[in-house]
């Protein structure tokens, strides 16, 4: 597991998710499996169900369309089905996000996701931080388990003096 995926899954799950990381789906018969995905996520109190492919690759467009196309597509086939079968009559939407070492300026979604630059995700977990009880760290600090969260609360709060 990269540290995009530790950080991912800290932050979902300190939201208050049940998370599961770099799962093999779609046993084959023969041996293996169809697909890993690498983070999925279910919010028992709001009922979200979340599919995050993160990537720092360089290839072309045209091979991450691919990549993660199949990620996606296995993601639609198999969360529910093998990951959190409780959910099978519930039927909820699955938001599929693709977090990539690239800019969004000409590409808003990949595949049937939502593509999301490397540089704003890590804002975007930035501000959820700063948002926790108005960025005051006094009584604040997020739990040592969640290390690269906590990190970067304390790099934040020390970044402004």
């Amino acid at each position: 597991m990269n540290h995009l995926e530790q950080l991912t899954s800290e932050w979902l799950e300190y939201r208050g998710y049940i998370v599961r990381r770099n799962i093999h789906v779609g046993r084959r018969d023969n041996g293996g499996y169809e697909g890993e995905l690498d983070i999925v996520a279910f919010h028992p109190e709001t009922n979200h169900l979340f599919h995050i492919e993160l990537s720092m690759d360089a290839h072309d467009w045209t091979k991450r369309e691919k990549r993660f196309q199949k990620k996606f597509e296995s993601g639609k086939k198999y969360i529910i089905k093998e990951i959190f079968p409780w959910l099978l009559d519930k039927n909820p939407d699955i938001e599929q996000w693709a977090v990539i070492w690239a800019s969004d300026k000409n590409h808003k979604k990949i595949s049937e996701g939502k593509m999301i630059p490397i540089k704003d995700f890590y804002k975007l977990i930035g501000n959820y931080i700063k948002d926790i009880r108005n960025g005051k760290i006094e009584g604040n600090a997020i739990p040592e388990h969640f290390p690269l969260l906590r990190t970067m609360q304390f790099a934040i709060h020390w970044c402004k003096e």
